[in-house]
């Protein structure tokens, strides 16, 4: 590849084409001169629509990382120098040959709970239907709140916002709040699609745990492409990455996908590398999940991570 010319690779929904407007921004500021090209690629979980929680682990035994796979394949054959990601759908250990070249600055971690007629999660009824593409908000939801019906969704952001309109919308849906700010949908207070006016409540992380990665861009490269590392390092941010580091950690000692109900919270104050867990059985999504919080050094992300796997009590995979 040309020194002054780098191909992202994205898959081609409007907010993964956000977010390559993004990183494409970034580079361009850090980099004058540079010539970013797009190419749009889609991906096993963009053509499978049909795909339900369950089949999603069942793909991923055999490709791995639904979202990701066509991506790194693009890498591979050399047709893109960098695929962007929603951070959140990488598996917790890439596969040899490609490496994280840059994580942007995180956005906003918490989920939003979107409704025409209700303003917050208290206030849903009993039996309300509840829409979610995640299977970690689909178990703590259950937990939470016992009394509600979760149904599947898959689509973009814009088609599962729609899904609450009309006499037969559901009564409310689980998104991140990051995609939503991202498409200019969400600016803290309500939302506003084709001239309705949606309630939209962004739950504390604190009760409602996000997800490993939720709310960060990553930008992937082939490890052995020193050109592109040297590009992407310039719009890296360390203190993000810092968090990440230690989530990613958590999932991959326990054997954990993109698809696995586990909620996550990092955060830095005085006191060092805090996180927090919520880990859900697989086999029994209404048992009583596993909670606890660590405290380690920030230079020791993974360390922290080893050490809230342990206080948990669960099995290290590696």
């Amino acid at each position: 590849m040309s020194p002054n010319r780098l191909i992202l690779g994205t898959r081609g929904s409007e907010l993964a084409l956000t977010q390559t407007a993004t990183v494409t921004a970034l580079l361009a500021q850090a980099h004058p001169g540079l010539g970013i090209e797009r190419e749009i690629i889609q991906t096993t979980g963009d053509r499978r629509q049909d795909l339900r929680f369950a089949q999603f682990a069942e793909v991923a035994q055999v490709d791995k990382g639904i979202f990701i796979k066509e991506l790194e394949q693009a890498l591979a054959e050399g047709r893109v120098d960098a695929a962007v990601h929603s951070l959140k759908d990488l598996p917790s250990e890439l596969a040899a040959g490609y490496a994280l070249g840059a994580i942007l600055p995180r956005a906003d971690v918490a989920d939003v709970l979107v409704s025409q007629r209700w303003s917050c999660l208290a206030e849903l009824p009993e039996a309300a239907r509840v829409g979610t593409s995640s299977v970690r908000r689909a178990a703590q939801l259950r937990w939470l709140r016992p009394d509600l019906e979760v149904v599947e969704i898959r689509g973009n952001v814009p088609t599962r916002v729609r899904r609450v309109m009309g006499e037969d919308g559901l009564d409310a849906v689980l998104l991140a709040a990051a995609g939503l700010q991202r498409l200019g949908l969400w600016n803290g207070q309500g939302i506003e699609m084709d001239g309705v006016h949606l309630h939209a409540q962004r739950l504390p992380v604190e009760e409602f745990l996000p997800a490993a990665g939720q709310g960060a861009i990553a930008v992937e490269c082939r490890a052995v492409d020193q050109q592109t590392l040297a590009h992407l390092a310039a719009i890296h941010h360390q203190p993000t990455a810092l968090l990440i580091r230690a989530e990613r950690e958590f999932l991959r000692l326990l054997g954990a996908g993109c698809q696995t109900p586990v909620g996550l919270r990092t955060w830095m104050d005085a006191t060092g590398l805090g996180m927090a867990a919520r880990v859900f059985d697989e086999s029994d999504l209404g048992a009583k999940p596993l909670e606890g919080q660590a405290i380690g050094s920030p230079d020791e992300p993974e360390a922290l991570a080893s050490s809230l796997i342990a206080l948990l009590g669960l099995q290290r995979k590696g």
